[in-house]
């Protein structure tokens, strides 16, 4: 494995700031406007990293050790983040949210990250269902999600300014 998922630390605060405020962005995601140093730090410091007490994790993607300096010394290891969201424990499902950095996309780690996300949800967390939407024009995204096997469950007309956005549904583990 080329990557790690981890969970945050302060020194991560500059990152997330790049990136929360990355306005090319806001429309696949829930963010519609600038965040403060002081909003994430608050966020680091508030969010206790167990998806049961906060309803949401956030993880951090980082190239391993070895991968960072044999390949992009310059650029450090942290190259984007995993978040699973929207919580609702009684069904054991959430949505996930992928982001890696424009200098690092294209070369299959956001593929790596979303299956050991899937491995950590469905067998450790036991969800049995993950779930994303995405922009009907977001190519990258969409064959990212038709690659790892996620159904288009629902279509949404007019979702967004920028047009209709799909429903992708994966379900893993299942007991009962």
């Amino acid at each position: 494995m080329l990557l790690r998922l981890r969970k945050l630390e302060p020194t991560d605060i500059p990152y997330l700031y790049q990136w929360e405020n990355d306005a090319a962005v806001w429309a696949d995601g829930a963010n519609h406007n600038p965040l403060s140093c002081q909003d994430l730090r608050d966020y680091v410091e508030q969010t206790t990293g167990d998806i049961y007490k906060d309803g949401q994790l956030r993880l951090i993607i980082e190239l391993r050790a070895k991968e960072c300096s044999e390949r992009f010394e310059s650029s450090g290891c942290t190259i984007g983040c995993a978040d699973l969201f929207d919580l609702d424990a009684r069904n054991r499902r959430a949505a996930i949210g992928l982001y890696i950095a424009p200098a690092f996309r294209g070369k299959g780690y956001a593929e790596e990250a979303l299956r050991q996300l899937e491995e950590y949800v469905f067998g450790f967390l036991h969800l049995r269902m993950l779930y994303a939407v995405t922009a009907v024009g977001n190519e990258a995204c969409n064959r990212l999600f038709d690659r790892a096997g996620y159904d288009i469950s629902t279509r949404l007309r007019n979702w967004t300014l920028e047009g209709d956005a799909v429903i992708r549904v994966k379900a893993g583990f299942s007991s009962d």
